[in-house]
């Protein structure tokens, strides 16, 4: 599957709230959507990367919950430097299949991840190639 930068949104649109006496209820991913092999919380501290990879199949979505991010990302086998975006508590970021991307935390951050794959270690490797963007 190729994929282009230029037609992927990368920060994802939620959709209204429904608010009343006794809270909030944001909607994240809505029934148009595949369906979750698996849902992760994950946290990470300030200074830290994760990612450094690109999926071959899988896609997953990470909405986070506190904190922030800088998400970089560019097509497979692009020689460029990849695009960064700053992502905050209450914004969620999509990342296709065959995209290189990693997350670098510029704070404290705890954000939760849905993906189309299992998270069992074995399915998941297999997805898995590493690169090195930050």
């Amino acid at each position: 599957m190729s994929t282009s930068i230029d037609s992927i949104e990368h920060v994802t649109k939620l959709g209204e709230p429904f608010k009343d006496e006794r809270g909030v209820i944001q909607p994240l991913i809505s029934m148009e959507n595949p369906q979750i092999g698996s849902a992760v919380m994950i946290t990470s501290k300030k200074d830290t990367v994760r990612a450094n990879h690109y999926h071959k199949e899988d896609w997953h979505y990470c909405y986070i919950v506190s904190g922030a991010v800088n998400y970089y990302y560019r097509e497979v086998g692009a020689k460029g430097e990849p695009v960064k975006i700053s992502v905050s508590a209450g914004e969620m970021i999509y990342t296709p299949p065959m995209l290189e991307h990693a997350m670098l935390f510029t704070e404290d951050t705890a954000f939760l991840t849905m993906s189309g794959g299992t998270r069992k270690q074995k399915d998941y490797e297999a997805d898995l190639v590493r690169v090195e963007l930050v």
